[in-house]
């Protein structure tokens, strides 16, 4: 896939020891949506830590000093095409900045749709986001997470998947007996991944989510542009202009749909970086805007 090939020319930057303070199973008990395979997980032990195969969800938790907690947090989605979770580079290492800056961060270990796993495999992701949602809400309070500044962050598939979050809230597709808010507060979107229609979508994350001919309604309905309306959570967004994998017109048309539904949304976009750019960059430089637009926004305290 041609997304992986490009992470992989990318991920020799980002060699991390992961040392986590916590590791939760997302369904200790129970994974909905799921039935006996041979599919078995691998990889995360190398440069970048890609892991294919995921069966078994988990939230790895990575918190604030005491004294430089800020209350919020956020839920980290890395890339990969729906084929791959480039768990290290891109959620490990942003969780670390966070956990610097004041806020929590919980990197999501989703399942990768796979037919042989799933009785329907386009919906394991987004039941995987919301049941990680869930989780932050009611166990936050562990940590000192104020439940009002719960937010999801995405790359590339991942911010397909976190947009998604953002977007297809108000139906729960895992159990919320407590009747929890899956609403994110905020969400954050690095190079994503947007619409599933023809002439804008990434083929590959299309396809491995979706699989080979999608109906009209279900690419519609993960095209989260169309999704959007006036609840949609507030929205920080950046992508390079000349994105060979990504086309930067999927950000582009989903900041014209929060502008329009009156969605407060900050976008920036560089004219050079490629995909996965941000992985060239020291973590504290690209994320700089970021959380300067987390304090102008109100999740996190003016200094």
């Amino acid at each position: 896939m041609k997304i992986i090939q490009t992470y992989s020319a990318l991920l020799f930057v980002c060699v991390l020891t992961i040392s986590a303070q916590n590791v939760f199973r997302l369904y200790p008990d129970h994974i909905p949506n799921s039935k006996p395979s041979d599919v078995r997980e691998t990889g995360g032990d190398k440069p970048g830590g890609l892991i294919f195969g995921v069966t078994d969800p988990t939230l790895e938790v990575f918190l604030p000093e005491r004294e430089l907690s800020t209350g919020a947090a956020v839920i980290i989605c890395p890339g990969g095409a729906y084929g791959v979770v480039v768990y290290q580079a891109e959620g490990i290492k942003t969780a670390r900045e966070f956990a610097r800056n004041g806020v929590a961060a919980f990197v999501l270990k989703y399942r990768i749709p796979n037919d042989e796993m799933m009785p329907d495999k386009k919906m394991g992701p987004l039941q995987d986001a919301q049941q990680a949602i869930m989780w932050v809400r009611e166990n936050g309070f562990k940590w000192g997470i104020d439940t009002s500044k719960v937010g999801i962050m995405g790359f590339s598939a991942g911010g397909h998947l976190a947009s998604t979050a953002a977007t297809h809230f108000e139906r729960a597709v895992i159990e919320n007996n407590r009747h929890t808010n899956l609403r994110p507060d905020f969400q954050i979107l690095v190079y994503p991944v947007i619409s599933m229609q023809d002439s804008l979508t990434h083929a590959d994350s299309r396809k491995n989510l979706l699989g080979d001919n999608p109906s009209r309604d279900i690419i519609d309905m993960f095209s989260n542009e169309l999704q959007v309306d006036e609840n949609t959570p507030p929205a920080y967004i950046t992508h390079a202009g000349d994105d060979k994998v990504v086309d930067v017109d999927n950000s582009i048309l989903y900041y014209q749909a929060l502008r329009h539904h009156c969605v407060p949304v900050e976008m920036h976009l560089y004219p050079k970086g490629n995909h996965g750019f941000v992985l060239f960059q020291p973590t504290e430089m690209w994320m700089a805007p970021l959380f300067r637009w987390m304090k102008s926004s109100g999740w996190i305290a003016q200094n």
